[in-house]
């Protein structure tokens, strides 16, 4: 059996970061697409898995597959002790205060769902107010439409500048005694728009009242110190930071996580339980009821120590490059219109092209090997705001290169050829 550590060294990623032999770490980049290599540019969406992370899920499902914190034998110590370990992992890596502060969900929707389930029912009323910004994924609006619709509370929105920034002196303005609770995207995952999240906490913080952070397009792209934000909660998904799917974090202050009731009711999750009463059991096992995804967690370990072996920096310089290569040779395409021109932005480009369908420009790409997302991008309000009805989006990760935009604008002409 190996360490995840030990898996991790295994795919010889050492030296200087160098994309082309990361490259190489991802058995997928193999593959043909329509008889052509791979051009993967949905990153936004979710991300390719490196062999690190494959082999870490295959080693439990071959060598410790079982349940965890119930058995006292050998396989499930050693599932326990694996699955624990990927939380210690993740605390370290987001500089959490303790493990205890780390919840495995699903991915960031259910993260936030728990957030407006326990802490929103127990802490908001009528007339309160929720404030989130005109940026943000449907994840982190829907949910705090439905407590709203259950409380008689209002959602405020901040609203976004024609340049796709987050509006802070709104913000200042919606900002008030009412607020309940501020919930805002860390990188919108419709513009790349980097939102200032330190100011928006800071701010919040004066008057007592929460934040949570949807760092799903941050967390694969940035380094996040949690302590250092002062954020309250943090939710993010596994697949899109290279591990797998169905397996996310909530990381929330341990005070609040405390005060909270549990969201689900089930197994593992209590202390005691008989039928005239029930004892749960402390953080962070409070909230996570049934059998866990043990694979999922111990794959989002192993993708975290993959990409701290390459170095969040060096990942974030790798990915701005990329964008400035990208945003400039895009900007010369005839007919082409970036949406969302943020001063500060993570790798992502929203485009439209005159007269055609975003729908068709991802159909003739794919034709050629090259995967991009289109369409409202669960980012509709978005779409409202510019007045389009959806757009083209390319979105890097850490295998991209130069040559994978080269070969977007070669797949860019044959689209103009075929529709304008």
């Amino acid at each position: 059996m190996m360490t995840n550590a030990e898996i991790v060294t295994a795919s010889g990623l050492n030296g200087p970061f160098d994309p082309g032999r990361v490259r190489l770490d991802f058995p997928i980049f193999r593959e043909l697409v329509n008889g052509k290599p791979l051009i993967y540019l949905d990153n936004a969406a979710t991300t390719q898995k490196p062999q690190a992370v494959l082999d870490a899920i295959s080693d439990y499902y071959t060598h410790r597959c079982s349940s965890v914190h119930r058995g006292v034998y050998f396989l499930s110590e050693q599932a326990t002790a694996s699955f624990e370990d990927a939380r210690r992992i993740i605390c370290t890596f987001i500089n959490a205060a303790s493990p205890r502060e780390i919840v495995f969900v699903r991915g960031a929707t259910e993260a936030i769902n728990l957030v407006s389930q326990t802490y929103g029912r127990t802490h908001i009323g009528t007339g309160d107010e929720i404030l989130i910004s005109a940026l943000e994924h449907h994840s982190d609006i829907v949910p705090w439409q439905i407590l709203c619709q259950e409380k008689g509370a209002k959602l405020r929105v901040v609203p976004v500048t024609p340049a796709g920034e987050f509006d802070f002196d709104q913000y200042q303005m919606l900002l008030g005694p009412k607020t309940r609770l501020v919930a805002v995207t860390h990188v919108s995952n419709a513009l790349g728009t980097v939102n200032p999240v330190e100011k928006i906490i800071r701010l919040a913080h004066q008057q007592n009242t929460p934040v949570l952070v949807d760092g799903a397009q941050s967390i694969p792209h940035m380094s996040v110190d949690v302590q250092s934000l002062d954020c309250d909660f943090l939710a993010f998904s596994g697949h899109k930071m290279y591990g797998p799917t169905g397996i996310g974090v909530l990381y929330g202050k341990e005070r609040l996580l405390d005060d909270m009731p549990p969201y689900h009711g089930g197994g593992d999750m209590i202390r005691s339980v008989t039928f005239e009463k029930t004892v749960y059991a402390e953080l962070p096992y409070k909230f996570e009821a049934g059998t866990p995804n043990v694979a999922g967690a111990i794959g989002l370990g192993a993708a975290v120590e993959y990409v701290r072996s390459i170095g969040m920096q060096n990942i974030f310089s790798h990915e701005q490059a990329l964008l400035a290569y990208g945003a400039l040779a895009l900007e010369k395409v005839d007919r082409l219109r970036i949406i969302g021109k943020a001063k500060e932005k993570a790798g992502v480009i929203s485009f439209v092209l005159d007269s055609v369908h975003p729908h068709d420009i991802g159909t003739i790409l794919d034709a050629q090997g090259i995967a991009i997302r289109t369409g409202t991008l669960c980012a509709q309000p978005v779409m409202d705001f510019f007045k389009i009805p959806a757009t083209a989006r390319i979105s890097f990760g850490v295998y991209n290169t130069r040559d994978d935009i080269d070969a977007l604008l070669e797949g860019l002409l044959r689209v103009k050829e075929v529709f304008c």
